[in-house]
């Protein structure tokens, strides 16, 4: 017997994935919820699906019925679905705006909008559970739109190719993904020209790498790992190991990196990484902090 949540997602995902939208089951804390078939193999390998089992992130991700309720069969404590972006027919971009801690991501749009001279687009809006808002963005099928976190601005992450968005009707531990009414049955406006050209070609802002101690870059020395987690979603391709690696050594160094060794295996999954690849690069990591005993080293130049 099911979860009355793990129902409705289901139920919005097939109604998500009858509009064109690729679909993936998603855990109450907003990852993958079908694990890896690839756990504790030793070989590494770059799988995206090719092995025909469940438990590749959003390569997972589909439009036919049949096969997201087997999605969903694989994984009945799922509370929420994620939307794969950059797919066909869409190539859905998503901005997604912050709005908590001091940081108003909807401001910082509006700003970057006026100074770069776009307008920024009425379009399909989900409303997350802090009250920020997830813009839904139609891109061009011959771009591929890396993610980013705080690329734009300090509000302001993008969802590109090889991410995905929490779909509305999705229940986490923050609370319900809902839609903006007004926008609940409108089509992803097409992305500004202006804002594209931002998309691809501002620069990822990136950490401070010091040789040692704390405030070494993102979360650094803080008791929380989510700006690491923020680090490593704004991963693009050919720098996801490497930051994956930094982030996890930074977590290590500071005492919480086993309690979220498995929240950035995640997070390196949803930028395209394999979980293979993911759990062996925190792995690393581990064992370049704390060593074969478990003794902690010093931080160290990366």
């Amino acid at each position: 017997m099911t979860h009355p949540d793990h129902d409705r997602a289901l139920e919005c995902a097939l109604a998500a994935a009858r509009r064109g939208f690729p679909v993936i089951p998603l855990s109450r804390t907003k990852l993958p919820a079908v694990r890896s078939p690839h756990r504790g193999e030793t070989a590494r390998g770059m799988c995206r699906g090719q092995c025909g089992r469940f438990g590749h992130g959003v390569h997972d991700a589909a439009t036919e019925p049949a096969r997201i309720a087997e999605l969903f069969a694989a994984a009945p404590w799922a509370c929420g679905y994620g939307i794969a972006c950059g797919r066909s027919p869409h190539y859905l971009i998503g901005l997604d705006l912050d709005r908590k801690d001091g940081v108003d991501g909807v401001t910082d749009l509006v700003d970057l909008a006026a100074r770069w001279g776009f307008a920024v687009p009425w379009t399909r809006t989900v409303i997350t559970p802090s009250g920020g808002r997830h813009l839904w963005l139609r891109g061009p099928a011959e771009v591929v739109v890396p993610n980013s976190v705080r690329r734009l601005g300090n509000g302001i992450d993008v969802r590109g190719s090889g991410g995905y968005l929490v779909g509305p009707g999705s229940v986490t531990t923050a609370g319900l993904y809902r839609w903006d009414p007004p926008t609940a049955s409108m089509p992803p406006a097409v992305v500004p020209k202006r804002l594209l050209r931002l998309l691809l070609t501002t620069p990822q802002r990136r950490p401070v790498r010091a040789a040692a101690g704390p405030g070494a870059g993102p979360g650094a020395g803080g008791s929380t790992a989510e700006p690491l987690i923020r680090f490593v979603l704004g991963s693009s391709v050919g720098e996801r190991n490497e930051r994956l690696f930094w982030a996890a050594c930074r977590a290590f160094e500071n005492g919480h990196g086993d309690r979220v060794a498995e929240e950035m295996v995640g997070a390196a999954v949803s930028t395209g990484l394999s979980e293979r690849e993911a759990e062996s690069t925190v792995g690393s990591a581990r064992r370049h902090v704390l060593g074969g005993s478990g003794g902690r080293r010093s931080a160290g130049a990366l």
